[in-house]
């Protein structure tokens, strides 16, 4: 697989919409354009196994999207696919802007702050609606850091790497 095939999880799904087979999604990035425009999509199971699917439709709903599948017309079909991971390959999602990250480049960088303290690993991120929050977890400690420019000093995605610069009392939490 090269790395434009490289698959990047885009959502999860979070259950059906209705009684036609349709699918909620849970977005990570809130991009629509990139699940529409997409042919075919990926469905990570909870079983681990990978399936390709086409896209029938897509559209936004309630802060997340609403997909339908070719062949699968009845929730029956469908209820299975809930928790499953939706997947895009890399060459179907725009590229991302300076200092914009996809979040499966994000997750398991090192971080350190600028004084060259290791933290730990970045194992999570979730969204507040002003910033996202970056989970960072070093040994029996967690960190919660706010993905702010005032804070990411440097991300080195080739290096694994991710350097910032603490707020007063950030790392006191």
């Amino acid at each position: 697989m090269t790395d434009n095939d490289e698959l990047v999880p885009v959502g999860k799904i979070t259950g059906t919409h209705g009684i036609k087979g349709l699918l909620k999604v849970y977005s990570y990035s809130g991009n629509i354009e990139s699940l529409q425009s997409a042919e075919t999509a990926f469905l990570k199971g909870k079983d681990g196994l990978l399936r390709e699917y086409t896209v029938k439709s897509v559209s936004a709903h309630g802060g997340g999207f609403i997909l339908g599948l070719d062949d699968f017309s009845d929730i029956n079909q469908v209820m299975s696919m809930a928790g499953s991971e939706l997947c895009l390959k890399r060459s179907q999602l725009p590229v991302p802007d300076k200092d914009e990250y996809y979040w499966s480049d994000l997750i398991g960088l090192t971080v350190h702050t600028d004084q060259g303290v290791e933290l730990g690993t970045l194992v999570d991120i979730f969204e507040t609606g002003s910033s996202d929050i970056y989970v960072v977890r070093g040994g029996s400690k967690e960190y919660l850091i706010p993905a702010i420019a005032d804070v990411i000093a440097h991300v080195d995605i080739t290096g694994k790497k991710m350097i910032i610069t603490p707020l007063d009392g950030l790392l006191d939490l």
